[in-house]
């Protein structure tokens, strides 16, 4: 089977006073770190939170003390694996080696048809 996993990323960025500027140096950042292992078929994109008090979503990001954390969502296609879980498993170790000592968190696993694309994880 095949499957699309999403996972949700925390990403740490420091000397920064603007929301923008933290969402394109965590993107950016995390897209170096990907392609140089050889991962650009893994998407990048800003998460987005709800508001609590009106729902509508908004980025993912916060600043503090120059320091922003700001929450990614990195997807990526995973084919022949056995089951969703081997599906997440092979995307979360993938994408953790790469992105050592960034936390992770798999949000949505969907399965897809179609078939494999020359350089994405095969299980």
């Amino acid at each position: 089977m095949n499957y699309l996993v999403a996972m949700e990323a925390a990403w740490l960025v420091r000397d920064v006073e603007d929301i923008d500027d933290a969402i394109g140096v965590a993107v950016s950042e995390a897209g170096k770190r990907l392609n140089e292992s050889e991962m650009d078929y893994v998407e990048v994109e800003v998460g987005a939170t709800g508001c609590p008090a009106c729902g509508e979503p908004f980025d993912s990001a916060f600043i503090a003390a120059d320091t922003a954390l700001v929450g990614l969502v990195l997807e990526m296609k995973v084919f022949n694996a056995e089951s969703i879980e081997h599906a997440q498993r092979i995307a979360k170790s993938e994408i953790g080696s790469a992105l050592r000592d960034v936390p992770l968190k798999v949000v949505d696993t969907v399965e897809f048809e179609g078939e494999e694309v020359d350089g994405e994880a095969e299980a």
